[in-house]
């Protein structure tokens, strides 16, 4: 499984990359794998400022449906355009072209209460 070292991760399985005030965000290999065969991504928050731990969405696989939690607050500017036709990319690029929402940052500082790659890699036992 994948742990990219430059993104920060959640209890909740998403991980962020932070670029400047902007952050793209997305689920976790470990999450995809659990998951199974993602079949629909489903986001209607664009253009809501949302806070830390907050729903901006769920992806559904075979077998189950689970929420999306955001990292920390912002405002979601962007949907993964390529989701609608292939939301498979969750499971085949993650940390890639699988990426769900981008975000203008609103409190940066939230960044300091999540996991570095060592932190969750411990926190899902691989």
């Amino acid at each position: 499984m994948q742990f990219p070292e430059e993104l920060k991760y959640t209890e909740d399985h998403e991980w962020i990359r932070i670029e400047g005030d902007l952050a793209t965000v997305g689920i976790t290999d470990h999450a995809q794998h659990e998951l199974g065969d993602i079949v629909y991504v489903d986001v209607n928050t664009i253009g809501d400022s949302l806070a830390k731990n907050e729903i901006f969405g769920s992806v559904e696989a075979v077998k189950t449906v689970s929420d999306l939690f955001l990292p920390i607050s912002g405002e979601v500017l962007e949907i993964n355009p390529a989701l609608d036709a292939a939301p498979e990319l969750v499971n085949s690029d993650p940390y890639g072209e699988g990426w769900m929402i981008r975000l203008k940052v609103s409190d940066p500082g939230e960044l300091e209460h999540l996991m570095s790659a060592d932190e969750y890699k411990q926190f899902v036992g691989a």
